[in-house]
């Protein structure tokens, strides 16, 4: 295998990640993908910032193993606790996560600088979009609502009807319907990658003129960019490319959830059980040898 034919490389605590996964296939659909939940730790979003950047590192350890030629953090709360140890870590793999191109979206598309971002608790407590916002526009205004439910209403399919609506409304009316249309935000950044599956309702609730970000899709798009910088886009002509899933614990369960967020049905037998004890950087085994193709 070629390093151009190599696959991505995709992390996350659990399932919200494929929404990552999902935006990749479309974005890249010659590129393999190789995505690794570490559904036996989560949540990582109670977990102290060290406790995260060690299992992030690991996990990303068993990716670096199998070969990826660049690895996509798709998880919030580690792109904000470890995408510096990670490159600390791996020096010799490109390593992106998903606040900053969410960020840069986000500031683009606000022509008020008026930003609201609405993510899980250990993302909003971290303040990491709002530093990664006024980083790059620095008389930004950046309102940050927690909003844990919503990540329960996404792995149970409960993204539309009367209980996704009146948590939408409840987690955002501090954030625009207790607003004068004066200081109302004109852009919502979805800081969670769960979030995504509940735009329509979010949408309804915001009203027109408010621009959604999906940090998934901007991420695809600047991982589109990496791969064309550095010359190691997949050459392949074969369409669409494999995707891999590995999960270290209850691979039912995942599989259960993921029909949630992809658009073709998963089954048990489609997700490999792994254990992050077992395998480093150094002696990770090869690539399974049945991949998914979809």
């Amino acid at each position: 295998m070629t390093f151009h034919d190599r696959p991505i490389g995709i992390f996350d605590s659990g399932v919200g990640g494929l929404t990552v996964l999902r935006a990749l296939r479309e974005r890249l659909p010659t590129e393999q993908l190789l995505y690794l939940g570490d559904t036996a730790r989560l949540p990582y979003g109670t977990k102290s910032p060290e406790t995260i950047a060690r299992y992030a590192v690991q996990a990303a350890g068993l990716l670096v193993g199998r070969g990826v030629k660049l690895l996509v953090i798709a998880c919030n709360t580690a792109s904000a606790h470890a995408l510096d140890a990670l490159r600390d870590a791996y020096p010799q793999i490109e390593v992106t996560g998903v606040i900053e191109p969410g960020a840069e979206a986000a500031c683009a598309a606000s022509a008020s600088g008026r930003i609201a971002v609405i993510a899980t608790e250990s993302t909003a407590r971290a303040g990491a979009y709002e530093a990664a916002i006024r980083r790059i526009r620095g008389d930004a205004d950046v309102a940050t609502q927690a909003c844990s439910v919503f990540v329960a209403l996404a792995e149970e399919g409960w993204l539309d009807g009367p209980v996704a609506e009146a948590a939408a409304r409840r987690y955002l009316a501090p954030l625009f319907a207790d607003k004068d249309a004066g200081s109302r935000p004109d852009t919502l950044v979805l800081g969670c990658t769960h979030f995504p599956l509940l735009s329509p309702v979010l949408e309804t609730v915001v009203g027109p003129g408010v621009a959604l970000v999906d940090s998934a899709r901007t991420t695809a798009d600047r991982v589109a960019l990496m791969l064309e910088r550095a010359g190691v886009a997949s050459r392949s002509l074969h369409f669409p490319a494999e995707i891999r899933l590995l999960a270290t614990d209850a691979p039912d369960r995942f599989a259960r959830v993921a029909a949630n967020f992809l658009p073709f049905p998963i089954t048990p037998a489609m997700v490999e059980l792994v254990d992050l004890q077992q395998a480093s950087p150094m002696t990770g085994p090869a690539l399974p040898s049945r991949p998914l193709e979809v």
